[in-house]
């Protein structure tokens, strides 16, 4: 499995997300999808199933050969209720170590010092391996940068052909850090994409696997969310074709305005 590394820590290049899934079938698919190939697998507290992800990665036999995502979400970030929310998440995952924790969505009613001032702490007494963001502005990686007294691996964001995220890529990349795309395959959209079909006809793949494969070439990491086995190893099966510069930009011009999907009233103002 191909890695991205970013100030020493290497993140698979394709993750399972998961989303919407929950108990038993969330366990056994974390559990397949480790079995047939994922070293990368993305949880959340705000998913409420770390504790099934966790029991599906301890049921693999392969935990430490697995990096295990979660993000604390925004009501979490003042530096108590944070410290408390990530030890409640060691404790529901039942693993020795979160090995990446990521804030989830940024809350301006909490200073961005303080919350990376926590997240740092949560690294230092071994409760995580490293630490990341995500659904972060280009001005808010500069600032985390800035007052973060560790370094950020990742900045996870929706990403996806329909929507140019070129500006905080450049970000991602000046800061040193990986960018991992959420929704890679727009929630199904590219599945039903002709221009995608087309292209991937001529490699015998299928329109879903193009994007992902168009998002991995650029060196994004993919995180695409399911809950059919079948689809487990359709996601992995990227790594034997490549993408022409052509075709790379005229994926591209997929881009559009309102092309994004998920948006809160409390998401930041994106770029």
């Amino acid at each position: 499995m191909q890695v991205i590394e970013a100030h020493g820590f290497k993140l698979p290049i394709v993750g399972l997300g998961t989303w919407t899934l929950h108990g038993r079938d969330c366990t056994r698919l974390v559990e397949q999808a480790i079995r047939v190939g994922y070293r990368h697998i993305d949880t959340a507290q705000m998913y409420d199933n770390e504790r099934a992800v966790g029991e599906g990665v301890r049921a693999s036999g392969k935990r430490g050969e697995v990096v295990v995502v979660t993000k604390v979400q925004p009501m979490q970030l003042a530096p108590h209720d944070l410290e408390r929310s990530v030890k409640e998440s060691l404790a529901n995952l039942r693993l020795d170590v979160i090995d990446l924790l990521l804030i989830h969505w940024p809350n301006p009613r909490v200073p961005l010092a303080e919350t990376l001032g926590a997240m740092a702490k949560m690294k230092r007494e071994g409760y995580t391996r490293a630490i990341g963001v995500s659904n972060f502005t280009v001005a808010l990686l500069d600032e985390a940068t800035r007052v973060s007294p560790e370094p950020i691996v990742c900045n996870q964001v929706e990403c996806h052909p329909y929507l140019a995220q070129d500006k905080v890529f450049a970000a991602c990349r000046k800061h040193g850090m990986a960018m991992v795309a959420y929704s890679p395959i727009a929630r199904g959209q590219a599945r039903g994409d002709e221009m995608l079909a087309r292209i991937g006809a001529a490699y015998k793949k299928t329109a879903a696997q193009v994007c992902l494969r168009w998002l991995i070439q650029q060196g994004i990491v993919v995180v695409p969310r399911t809950s059919k086995a079948q689809r487990l190893e359709e996601n992995l099966a990227i790594f034997d074709f490549a993408l022409s510069d052509g075709e790379m930009q005229e994926i591209a011009q997929l881009a559009r305005p309102g092309g994004r999907i998920v948006d809160w009233t409390y998401s930041p103002k994106w770029d």
